[in-house]
């Protein structure tokens, strides 16, 4: 068993995201994990990831606050409001964006597999 407390979640930076704190909860440096990693960003009001794909199904789930997703995938654009324990999964390809539109500070978790591995 690998326990992470969340006061000592290790923070980390991830790409695109403005006014956020993003923090490892299992998996990478915050311990060993097989299948997926999972953390949670805290997003500050206005605070925002770029509109960006992954090659990984990413799932997310509100814990806290209001977040707006934003979807592009084959050129349709959706938007959706997530409330608390609401939750989404994007596609490998699909293109995504967390927004906090209010003026709380929101609380998102982000579940994904790790890629495959690179054959040696």
């Amino acid at each position: 068993m690998n326990i992470t407390r969340f006061n000592q979640a290790p923070e980390y930076k991830a790409p695109n995201h403005f006014d956020m704190t993003c923090l490892r909860l299992q998996g990478h440096e915050a311990g060993p994990s097989k299948a997926l990693w999972m953390g949670v960003s805290q997003i500050q009001p206005g605070g925002h990831t770029g509109l960006d794909g992954s090659p990984m199904e990413k799932h997310y789930v509100v814990l806290s606050g209001e977040v707006t997703l934003v979807s592009e995938l084959n050129g349709v654009v959706t938007e959706a409001v997530l409330k608390v324990h609401d939750s989404a999964c994007f596609a490998p390809g699909e293109k995504r964006q967390l927004v906090n539109k209010t003026d709380q500070m929101a609380s998102i978790l982000l579940a994904m597999p790790y890629p495959p591995a690179t054959p040696t």
